[in-house]
């Protein structure tokens, strides 16, 4: 799998990022600036967390707007896999790339701790590794992960199957209005979401952090592994 990473002005992430990617694939993925105007021949493109642009405007929309994001949306168009994670999610969506929008924390604070989340379907290329409803630690790190959407998008959202993760307790029991399990205050305690191709990835929490025991764990292993899979050529 030839992986790449996108990296913004304010991006934090992107070596994290890498070692995840480098243990599940052997090979360091290519680093793209976010000025670049074309991506190299790759099967998954990742935006990693971070801080892009220092979070002017809104979280991720400035980086929305970089020129590598005319490249992307290309790539999507072909139907290449891309996942977002934490401020990856939050350029995708204000890209257009997946719908909703990620608003300030329902704390109206800075979250950084571990979370738990429920897989909802095991059918596609960043779920395969997993069985539905199965819950794996992985820890988070944002201020503005509530996801929201209007009625008519969340409707679609669920009868199409396209959301991946929701926030659970250590049980799998998910509750929206619990704010141990549902911390951010995210809609039906949704996690992350597909696009309607299901090539399409962003989620806010960090699996990357949690692929090998030095790093406390390798829950968010199955997720890469499953990319390799799906995604070798």
């Amino acid at each position: 799998m030839k992986a790449g990473i996108v990296v913004f002005p304010g991006t934090n992430r992107e070596r994290d990022m890498a070692i995840a990617l480098r243990t599940v694939t052997g090979k360091a993925p290519a680093m793209i600036w976010h000025r670049e105007t074309e991506l190299p021949d790759l099967d998954l493109v990742v935006l990693a967390g971070g801080f892009s642009y220092g979070d002017y405007l809104r979280c991720g929309a400035m980086a929305a707007h970089a020129p590598i994001m005319t490249a992307i949306r290309g790539f999507a168009e072909a139907g290449g896999h891309i996942l977002g994670v934490c401020n990856g999610f939050q350029i995708l969506t204000e890209a257009g790339l997946l719908p909703g929008a990620l608003l300030r924390n329902a704390a109206l604070r800075f979250l950084s701790q571990d979370c738990h989340l429920r897989v909802e379907r095991n059918d596609t290329p960043f779920t395969r590794n997993w069985t539905t409803g199965d819950v794996f630690r992985t820890p988070m790190a944002h201020g503005d992960g509530n996801y929201i959407a209007d009625a008519d998008t969340i409707r679609a959202l669920d009868d199409e199957g396209r959301v991946a993760f929701r926030y659970a307790r250590p049980d799998g029991r998910v509750d929206p209005g619990d704010r141990l399990s549902n911390p951010n205050g995210s809609i039906n305690a949704i996690a992350g979401v597909l696009s309607a191709n299901l090539r399409i990835c962003g989620m806010m929490p960090h699996p990357e952090d949690l692929v090998d025991p030095l790093m406390g764990g390798e829950d968010g292993k199955p997720l890469f592994e499953g990319l390799v899979e799906a995604l070798v050529r």
